[in-house]
């Protein structure tokens, strides 16, 4: 904990009936829902955690009518600082910008990722931004997941934020992804209409859900562009707005998406496993992708104030583009077979 200073105030508390036999991290993260468990426990190997007068561990079991005291670090301010990362630009008026977002970049700051973000990049690039968001999303309208590439908004005038979040509750801002999946949707295009809701172990995942369990609509249609053995390309146009909702919902069809480690159980594609001859597991220059084959390509709204058509496109990125070229020239589909006369 020397990079982070503690406060010099600690505090002092009783712990809550019903939590015997419960860690003193997992109890302090519950308790302090905007502190990681992973600081938290950083806190505890500092020696600033004492339960009933004695320093304890991250391990220790904790029962009701304990006194713990703790002294924790500042919060991390949530206003993104200005950095000079490059972003590029498909379109841009005095109202709002449209960036061709890179896999591996958040959109805006959140626990874990206070820098590098989206949000970070463009507090430098440009001087005014709409605040309807709040101060740690200034100009943002919508999100990225972080490993997914393509188009995002962002509106510099807090009366274009407000028209264009009518646009997205709507459901009047139209949407298109494409993605690389293993195997292939037994349809040329369907609709996916199955509720999501958070997974019911993994914190980090989403999965379908009834509503009962606390899942939430999620329509998604989507039509397979090219087949090739073992893998598809498919356009996706998601109807409603959930998180990781086209990889879960193409999950659900037994198709991942490619390197879609939480969906799929895989990091990356490779060339050796398209069984391409010659071609090694462990060989770098053999690496097609390394994070879930989802761009979003397309966006077709009503600009928010002059009320003008915009349709803007993104071509697929470099690793997206070079697994095409790939399972074109070795994974292509077989011939279906002659039907006799």
């Amino acid at each position: 904990m020397s990079e982070t200073p503690l406060s010099e105030t600690p505090q002092e508390f009783e712990v809550r009936p019903r939590t015997d036999g419960r860690r003193l991290d997992a109890y302090l993260a519950s308790r302090f829902i905007d502190y990681s468990r992973s600081v938290l426990q950083k806190v505890i190997e500092a020696g600033a955690v004492e339960v009933n007068g004695r320093q304890a561990r991250a391990s220790t079991k904790i029962r009701s009518g304990d006194r713990i005291r703790i002294s924790l670090p500042p919060l991390h301010d949530p206003t993104p600082k200005p950095e000079d990362i490059p972003i590029e630009v498909v379109h841009e008026d005095e109202y709002l910008t449209v960036v061709n977002k890179p896999a591996a970049m958040v959109t805006h700051p959140s626990r874990g990722n206070w820098g590098g973000t989206l949000a970070n990049a463009i507090q430098f690039h440009y001087d005014k931004l709409s605040t309807v968001a709040g101060e740690d999303r200034p100009g943002i309208v919508h999100r990225l997941d972080r490993d997914t590439s393509g188009l995002i908004i962002v509106v510099k005038d807090d009366l274009a934020h407000r028209r264009l979040g009518l646009q997205f509750e709507h459901r009047q801002v139209h949407k298109e992804y494409r993605a690389i999946v293993y195997g292939a949707p037994d349809r040329d295009s369907d609709y996916i209409e199955k509720p999501i809701g958070y997974h019911p172990i993994v914190r980090e995942k989403m999965a379908v859900r009834e509503p009962v369990d606390g899942g939430r609509e999620a329509v998604t249609f989507y039509e397979v562009l090219e087949r090739f053995r073992g893998y598809a390309l498919v356009r996706c146009e998601p109807k409603t707005g959930r998180t990781h909702q086209i990889r879960v919902h193409m999950h659900s069809l037994g198709t991942p998406i490619i390197a879609d480690k939480p969906y799929s159980g895989r990091d990356r594609l490779t060339l050796a496993d398209l069984e391409v001859p010659g071609a090694q597991p462990d060989d770098p220059a053999g690496v097609l992708i390394e994070r879930q084959a989802l761009h979003a390509h397309k966006l077709r709204f009503t600009h928010p104030i002059t009320e003008q058509p915009l349709e803007l496109v993104a071509p697929l990125p470099p690793d997206m583009a070079r697994t095409l070229e790939a399972l074109r020239a070795h994974r292509q589909a077989e011939a279906p077979p002659k039907r006799p006369r």
